[in-house]
């Protein structure tokens, strides 16, 4: 009788303890055998542009530093949206994650009625690189400095053009931030991508283009476009006599554009921290940061909530921008 006693005791026991979790202590760490498989990093650009370049490099890295491949999946269109829905919908594990340029994770909610995700609950993991935006003009524009430059838009409302990559990239956005604080009036000229704006720019067929010191600083040392000024908050080395906006006048005109990491909604901390780890030792390594000064390229890093502050800090200043001139992209 005793041992039947016993036997139920146990049985009891087990079924109570069925019903609750296991303590901190007891449970299994997620990021344990993290990662165990391929990781997939989609990038919502299409390949070949600097967000895809970026990644690749990085993912080199990341895949001995994880001891896993990394592989890459591009998923362009709709200004980045379908690859950051497809990651924000992907099985929060840490082996979907998505590179993204700024626009998912920060304007696109202002110019688009409806998306079918929330880009707020992606989780940072970590930001790769930024691109410091240049003012590039094309070669025969009357302003030879930073300062004529400033004169001769606002003598000049409503004649001046801009190219920009498209509505809403960071070339737009950029444009009408000056706009906005220097009181003025240039026209937009949308393309479709980077080459045809800059192809226009050194054809003379617009005025100047805001755009990343990677791709600017090929026509400035080939003499066919000239840049003026760095959008930086202070001079780089690469262009160390070339003055800042701010220089020229126009208050807290900053401009860059950034690459980062982020995964679905819900993914472990554990393994947010695990892959904000490697990524940064992966952003360490000395091939991905000689890689890196050939581009152009400033290194980040950083834990994720740099990431976050980044995003709401970016969210704040280009909502606004979008509001004042009315941009949409539908």
């Amino acid at each position: 009788m005793l041992k039947q006693y016993q036997v139920c005791g146990l049985a009891v026991l087990a079924a109570v303890a069925s019903l609750f979790p296991l303590s901190p202590a007891g449970a299994q760490d997620p990021a344990a055998d993290y990662p165990n498989r391929v990781v997939r990093i989609i990038v919502n650009n299409p390949a070949g542009g600097g967000l895809d370049t970026v990644t690749r490099i990085v993912s080199e890295a990341l895949s001995r530093k994880l001891g896993h491949p990394v592989v890459i999946e591009n998923r362009g269109g709709a200004g980045g949206n379908i690859g950051a829905e497809a990651v924000y919908n992907a099985t929060p594990d840490g082996y979907t994650l998505l590179a993204a340029v700024p626009a998912a994770l920060t304007t696109n909610a202002f110019m688009y009625k409806k998306l079918n995700f929330e880009p707020a609950k992606l989780e940072p993991v970590a930001v790769l690189g930024t691109f410091p935006n240049t003012l590039l003009v094309k070669k025969d524009f009357p302003a030879k400095t930073v300062q004529e430059f400033v004169a001769y838009v606002n003598a000049n409302p409503g004649k001046v053009n801009y190219a920009s990559q498209g509505i809403g990239t960071t070339s737009h956005l950029t444009a009408e931030l000056y706009n906005s604080l220097a009181g003025t009036k240039m026209v937009h000229v949308p393309y479709r991508g980077t080459a045809p704006a800059l192809n226009d720019i050194v054809a003379g067929h617009v005025d100047l283009i805001f755009m990343q010191l990677s791709s600017s600083m090929k026509l400035h040392e080939a003499n066919v476009a000239r840049i003026l000024a760095v959008t930086t908050d202070k001079r780089i080395d690469i262009l160390k006599d070339m003055p800042t906006m701010i220089e020229a006048g126009v208050p807290n005109f900053v401009s860059d554009t950034w690459n980062a990491i982020a995964a679905p909604p819900g993914t472990p901390p554990a393994i947010i921290a695990k892959l904000n780890k490697a990524i940064n030792e992966a952003m360490n390594d000395p091939e991905t940061e000689k890689r890196f000064n050939e581009l152009q390229i400033v290194k980040v890093g950083g834990s994720p909530a740099d990431m976050r502050k980044l995003i709401q800090e970016d969210t704040k200043r280009w909502g606004t921008v979008i509001k004042q001139a009315g941009i949409t992209a539908e």
